[in-house]
């Protein structure tokens, strides 16, 4: 209880001043540039990783172990990106569906009236 408290005496300054909510704002932005930024790396490192597990499972063509670790490289990549660009595809269908515009600045609202 006392916890409780003391989170909500923490949050009364915050809602005192509700319209100006610059910083939260400017904090999601930063964060949703972020993500827009890492989303192509990280799908081209998960292609990269694919096309390393290909040249590993032709350089090893005597070599059973080796062939049997670059296609599990190979698999586990293919995973990987199939995961990435469904999750990406299913959240721009949500997206769609519940007529969410995607792109663009975040905006917060704020209290109107006071």
């Amino acid at each position: 209880m006392k916890k409780v408290i003391i989170t909500a005496l923490a949050l009364v300054p915050a809602l005192a001043s509700a319209q100006s909510l610059t910083n939260l704002t400017t904090l999601l932005n930063s964060i949703k540039n972020l993500v827009d930024t890492a989303l192509p790396i990280v799908v081209g490192l998960g292609l990269l990783a694919f096309f390393w597990g290909l040249v590993k499972f032709v350089f090893a063509a005597g070599d059973e172990e080796a062939r049997k670790g670059a296609k599990s490289m190979m698999i586990y990549s293919v995973v990987a990106l199939f995961i990435m660009v469904s999750i990406w595809g299913l959240i721009g269908f949500i997206g769609g569906a519940f007529n969410i515009n995607q792109g663009g600045d975040l905006s917060v609202p704020g209290v109107q009236g006071l």
